[in-house]
């Protein structure tokens, strides 16, 4: 009895440590995702008014989020709610307060949006930061929690920290795919040759390659009542599908309920100068274009009060894939089957 005591107690202080499960610390599964990013920088921040932080937290909790481990992020997360307010303060005015012209969009939670302009006050230099940690430390949970995941939201693309703040930035590893179809294929000892096998150079356009969709400009509402663009995507050959599509993003499948998870390394790119739609990727954790789903053949503007709705929300839903967009009810009934997958994915204005 002395013995299993001990060792509960042992478990029960290495979790209040490191911020894993109790299960997992008593275990011994603790695991840590890496590479994990460099924080001190938090500490020169004016968001926690000189309060101590806990780098080390904030740092596992991002690296967390970067890898999409979602046991860690939801006790990580907790932690730092629970124990370590100004480390939570640190990390929302690292994004609301540190990059000029960033703020909460319509999307984003309401705590987030009042929360903000404590956070922009401070870096001004209208105020030594006191107001912003007063107001983190103040909330409920369900307020914390809006704040740090809407924080997180931009963390899981890179460091938001000034460049004077941060020499180097450390990357992630990329995110984890569903499995390749083409794996059936190689398990039964058939030869796969994929884009990647092949030495195209760089003058090869493989976007051209693959299989390609067309997109259908859209608006939704979400769960609280706020109006969303939307953007459907449907195959414009054969090859495009559910089965590709899946194959290629790790998007969810939706059945028209809720909303799907945000993805940040999802983006939709928007080009200001003529308001037009320019293409949908997925950025690396170094930024860099690793897939290219949609690419616009032209340049079209779009509707003044759909541009206005993007530039608000700073958001999509991006739904796909949908054989007849415009026949009454197919998207209802590809969600209905099962085939529909959903992200929502940020605006990135050029």
């Amino acid at each position: 009895m002395v013995k299993n005591h001990g060792k509960k107690s042992r478990a029960k202080k290495k979790a209040q440590r490191t911020g894993a499960s109790h299960a997992s610390a008593a275990a011994g599964t603790l695991h840590t995702h890496t590479p994990l990013p460099d924080m001190a920088a938090l500490g020169e921040l004016p968001y926690a008014a000189g309060r101590e932080l806990d780098t080390e937290l904030a740092a596992r909790l991002v690296a967390a989020c970067r890898a999409g481990c979602k046991p860690c992020q939801k006790s990580l997360a907790e932690k730092l709610r629970t124990e370590h307010r100004p480390t939570l303060a640190a990390l929302a005015g690292a994004v609301y307060g540190e990059l000029a012209g960033i703020g909460p969009g319509a999307f984003a939670s309401d705590t987030s949006r009042s929360w903000a302009p404590l956070a922009r006050a401070a870096n001004a230099g209208n105020g030594d930061g006191g107001a912003a940690l007063a107001a983190v430390e103040a909330m409920d949970d369900a307020a914390a929690s809006d704040l740090l995941e809407d924080a997180l939201d931009h963390w899981a693309m890179g460091t938001p920290l000034p460049a004077d703040l941060v020499d180097k930035l450390t990357t992630a590893p990329p995110r984890q795919r569903p499995a390749d179809p083409m794996d059936t294929f190689r398990e039964a000892g058939i030869t796969v040759v994929t884009l990647d096998d092949l030495d195209l150079g760089d003058d090869v356009d493989t976007y051209a390659l693959a299989p390609a969709y067309g997109v259908m400009l859209m608006q939704t509402s979400t769960p609280e009542g706020q109006t969303m663009p939307m953007l459907l995507l449907y195959p414009e050959e054969e090859a495009a599908g559910i089965l590709d599509l899946e194959a290629r993003t790790d998007w969810e499948h939706w059945g028209l309920h809720g909303m799907p998870d945000t993805n940040s390394r999802w983006q939709v790119r928007a080009r200001i100068s003529d308001r037009s739609l320019q293409g949908l990727v997925h950025v690396d954790a170094g930024g860099k274009d690793d897939i290219e789903l949609w690419r616009a053949a032209e340049s079209v503007s779009v509707p003044d009060e759909w541009w206005d709705l993007l530039d608000r929300v700073r958001h999509m839903l991006v739904v796909g894939p949908v054989a007849e967009p415009e026949a009454p009810g197919a998207m209802e009934a590809a969600g209905d089957a099962g085939e529909l997958l959903a992200v929502v994915a940020r605006v990135s204005f050029v």
